[in-house]
């Protein structure tokens, strides 16, 4: 299955949940469509399982081969399946970069990435799955820190996660340890995710 290039407000309007964190797409919180204000099918267990993963899946912009992998990753790691697979995806690179402020989307994040913009601790990486660990450094080859879009990106972002450190004057960022899950998206039942994976 490819990766959804559909438009994002309808994806969120049909999944219940904000793929971008502004909330701008929820301003008419129910499915898109002629009958969508009128929907009050119940779902199924499997629904419930189902639409859970696709909230995550599209959340970080992941095709379905590469999110399955990246689960049985995390159910192979000690602790709770769940938790574990949530964090590893919170470690990817496009994510980070994007977290950081680089860009203003996952989706932005990704591209900066495999367009060669960005490094990690001081080499150039360009594979947008990258797995970071804790300790390494992020930042922005020296003549990618004067791209419009990623300085737009930087004095827009609103929030920086206490996971990770970010150096105004280096224009890089460090990730100082591993998310926990209070600080990740709750909006998600990984729970439910870990279930559907169990079947």
């Amino acid at each position: 299955m490819s990766r959804y290039t559909g438009p994002k407000f309808k994806l969120s309007r049909r999944l219940g949940i904000s793929l971008s964190g502004t909330g701008k797409e929820l301003k008419r919180p129910f499915p898109p469509g002629q009958h969508g204000p009128n929907q009050r099918k119940k779902l199924s267990g499997y629904g419930v399982q189902l639409q859970e993963k696709q909230k995550l899946r599209h959340m970080y912009g992941l095709n379905e081969k590469q999110f399955r992998n990246l689960f049985d990753k995390a159910a192979k790691l000690k602790g709770i399946s769940g938790e574990n697979f949530m964090v590893l995806l919170e470690s990817r690179l496009d994510n980070l970069v994007y977290r950081l402020g680089f860009a203003n989307s996952r989706a932005g994040a990704r591209q900066l990435v495999s367009h060669g913009h960005v490094t990690v601790n001081g080499k150039k990486v360009d594979i947008a799955s990258y797995t970071v660990s804790t300790g390494d450094v992020i930042g922005l080859r020296e003549r990618s820190r004067a791209l419009k879009s990623i300085k737009e990106a930087i004095e827009g972002r609103h929030h920086l996660p206490n996971y990770l450190e970010y150096n105004d004057q280096a224009v890089e960022g460090k990730y100082v340890r591993l998310p926990e899950r209070a600080e990740l998206s709750q909006d998600i039942d990984e729970k439910q995710i870990v279930e559907f994976y169990s079947r």
